[in-house]
């Protein structure tokens, strides 16, 4: 596809409405709004990792409904199969053949909810799907609906009966994002306000799937200069050589980085990145990507974008 058909003047305009109506369902998350749009304009996947309760399983249905894209949710357990999540293969007595019947991933939108519930098994379905958007079932490939995105959702690891994502399931996700309690005045405005599945149930589109791949397709033109590359790279080269961490940023994850951040600068109105755009996504791109120096220590993300942003000059 070549360059949107929305004319580039009407990017922010569409962004800060899309943001607008959001946060009149989700109160006093603007940032995080921002960075979930942020991601999917990227075509990246989102992690959020909260405590049960604050608002993740409403986010995503909120992002669907806002960008009028078919909805899904899979709720995950310890007893769940791939074939729950992929579809399975029956047998049709009448036509003689095996008839695909398609899982839940089949959806623009899907909400894989308590993720690290499951065993690794069932998580390790959704992986192919994630990355390559299709699904092998029985040697036969069949291609996931345009466009595609998985939201999922997972508990604090210190919750009972959770298994804890492997590296590779989480450097599928390109952001992992906390939402936290909303402060005072936003949760007296929740507990008097009307419930927020009706207000969800009112709420109309403002883009079609159609425009929200012209809008991901404008994020691939937005420019990036060379000194940008070189502060990537920068990055990830101190991730790598510092001694902070156990292993470095990969080559996926540098270009994660570039990718949110010229969808950042979409959603700020430009058409070329700037360093600070790279700044404002780096703790939710990198933080489930770094383990510390010391085996299975994770560090705060505020404390790696701190140390990453202190010790790499612009």
């Amino acid at each position: 596809m070549n360059h949107s058909t929305i004319p580039q003047s009407l990017h922010r305009p569409l962004v800060e409405q899309i943001l607008a109506k959001a946060a009149t369902i989700i109160l006093g998350k603007g940032p995080k709004l921002r960075l979930s749009l942020a991601c999917l304009l990227a075509r990246g996947h989102l992690l959020i990792e909260d405590l049960p309760g604050v608002g993740k399983t409403t986010l995503a249905h909120l992002l669907a409904r806002l960008l009028g894209l078919e909805y899904s949710r899979i709720q995950f357990t310890s007893d769940l199969l791939p074939a729950d999540v992929i579809g399975v293969s029956v047998y049709d007595r009448a036509a003689e053949r095996f008839q695909f019947h398609p899982g839940p991933i089949f959806a623009q939108l899907v909400l894989a909810d308590e993720i690290n519930r499951a065993t690794p098994k069932a998580q390790s379905a959704l992986l192919e799907a994630m990355e390559e958007r299709q699904v092998t079932v029985e040697g036969k490939t069949y291609p996931l609906p345009q466009p595609f995105f998985v939201i999922a959702t997972q508990n604090p690891l210190f919750q009972v009966g959770t298994f804890p994502l492997p590296e590779s399931q989480l450097d599928r996700f390109l952001m992992r994002i906390h939402l936290g309690y909303p402060e005072a005045e936003q949760e007296k405005a929740l507990l008097a306000g009307e419930d927020r599945r009706a207000l969800l149930g009112r709420l109309q589109p403002v883009l079609s799937p159609g425009e929200l791949i012209e809008l991901q397709s404008a994020v691939g033109h937005v420019h990036v200069a060379p000194p940008i590359i070189d502060y990537v790279h920068a990055i990830l080269q101190f991730t790598r050589r510092s001694g902070q961490f156990a292993y470095g940023l990969s080559p996926r994850a540098g270009l994660g980085l570039l990718h949110a951040a010229k969808a950042w600068a979409l959603l700020e109105g430009r058409d070329y990145v700037i360093p600070e755009d790279v700044q404002v996504v780096l703790p939710a791109v990198v933080i489930h990507r770094l383990v510390g120096g010391e085996p299975g220590q994770r560090i705060g993300s505020e404390e790696v974008a701190r140390l990453i942003l202190e010790q790499v000059p612009v």
